[in-house]
């Protein structure tokens, strides 16, 4: 018989929460007992699991002795309020918030860096990097060996479901309001977003970067373990309601071999590669799916040590979800 897992996922009506519970139910995760936890202003709702509606309880009132192992898919607040308890009842916690600091919960991506977790000690503590990063480690890491990366330049379009469901109901309202020619009146955001592109997602610090700008970084420095790694990161909110897309141009040590690079491409897990005279996009191409995708693979215009690619992902499934459900997959060995 096999052995299966209490679980408990905290957030579980956003975006990433439901997206999580429904891959749970896809990978014929071998889950015990679920348990849904919310704010209590979530909590009543019910979200769909193995043809039943599991009840949405508040996380104030959960007694985490009843679970083995905790997703936290709500934001770094809520991580911060209720890891040490989880953590006291001896879960094992997989953090999506990216509120943890990195001796405590490590970022991982089963893709670039699994070894990680070999080291890790019971209770389990991990941390699933911000969408972003995760998609460019999974594409940046069967390229760490064979180049000589000596800087990334990142511009990173993002949908407005990295921002939450109120985000995607305020794109869909300017939309038909714009569309039926009424007077727009932003209110999640600070000025129109149908239509448009934002330079900036979050307030900027004194420096003019933004937290997720900082957070990417720091991310994919610790994943890809090379700490000293420049990255330059700039964050655009995009007028998409899901996936995630991002032009990558990596400055090098010496000459780019493309073929090389495209058998890489193609051999390593988690990457389609979109032949030459074709490209993805991130609603065509990526959203629903389980890969990042990648075209547009090319040397510089004129200078041949710079690799430019175009990444597609889906923001909340591949990036967010499917990657803590991986770690967990890899985790529960250890729980047997």
């Amino acid at each position: 018989m096999t052995q299966t897992f209490d679980i408990a996922v905290i957030g579980a009506t956003g975006t990433v929460g439901e997206t999580l519970v429904q891959i749970l139910e896809e990978q014929d995760f071998p889950v015990g007992n679920l348990h849904l936890l919310a704010s209590s202003e979530s909590a009543g709702h019910s979200v769909p699991f193995r043809g039943k509606n599991v009840r949405v309880r508040e996380v104030d009132e959960f007694d985490f002795s009843k679970v083995q192992l905790v997703f936290f898919a709500a934001g770094p607040a809520v991580t911060l309020s209720f890891a040490p308890r989880a953590t006291a009842a001896g879960c094992t916690l997989i953090d999506l918030s990216g509120a943890l600091p990195a001796d405590q919960a490590p970022q991982v991506v089963p893709e670039a860096n699994a070894h990680v977790l070999d080291g890790l000690k019971k209770p389990y503590q991990v941390s699933s990097p911000s969408p972003s990063a995760a998609a460019l480690a999974v594409v940046l890491a069967p390229l760490r060996g064979l180049l000589d990366i000596q800087r990334v330049n990142v511009t990173a379009n993002l949908a407005v479901s990295a921002q939450g469901r109120e985000a995607v109901s305020e794109l869909a309202r300017q939309t038909a309001e714009l569309l039926n020619v009424r007077p727009l009146e932003p209110k999640f955001f600070d000025r129109q977003m149908a239509f448009n592109l934002l330079a900036q997602v979050g307030k900027p610090d004194a420096q003019g970067h933004t937290a997720l700008e900082k957070r990417l970084v720091h991310e994919l420095r610790a994943v890809l373990e090379m700490p000293l790694l420049k990255i330059s990161v700039t964050c655009v909110q995009a007028p998409v309601f899901f996936g995630d897309s991002l032009t990558v141009s990596l400055q090098l040590g010496a000459a780019v071999d493309l073929a090389a690079v495209n058998r890489a491409l193609d051999a390593a897990p988690g990457i389609e590669r979109v032949e030459e005279g074709d490209y993805p996009t991130a609603v065509g191409d990526a959203v629903g799916q389980d890969v990042v995708y990648v075209g547009r693979v090319r040397a510089g215009v004129d200078d041949p040590a710079e690799l430019n690619m175009w990444l597609a992902s889906d923001n909340v499934r591949k990036g967010a979800a499917l990657n803590a459900v991986q770690l967990a997959q890899l985790l529960i060995k250890g729980l047997v």
